[in-house]
């Protein structure tokens, strides 16, 4: 990549299935794999530091002045009564591509 060019942005999410935390990297517009690191504890959600290291371990990392952003869904589509699933979302980049 030149030095004019710049890196590639993505959006990581982080969400809750079985208990369990997961961060993966939504790869819209390729064909590659959406990589993912599974938390392997239950229940309490990541820490920031937790969620920078995942980042990293996947070859990502937030944009500058990135932060943090939680939304909420239903367990199913259109049925107000059914359980809330939190759902986390940040702007990242490959670190790969930045120093390149």
């Amino acid at each position: 990549m030149s030095g004019q060019e710049t890196a590639r942005e993505f959006t990581a999410q982080m969400s809750v299935r079985d208990g369990r935390w997961r961060l993966y990297v939504v790869l819209l517009g390729t064909t590659e794999w959406w990589p993912e690191f599974a938390f392997g504890r239950r229940r309490s959600v990541p820490t920031l530091t937790e969620r920078s290291r995942a980042l990293s371990v996947l070859g990502f990392e937030p944009v500058a002045g990135g932060e943090w952003a939680w939304s909420e869904d239903s367990e199913t589509h259109d049925d107000p009564a059914t359980a809330v699933i939190l759902i986390a979302a940040i702007r990242v980049r490959s670190r790969a591509e930045v120093g390149a």
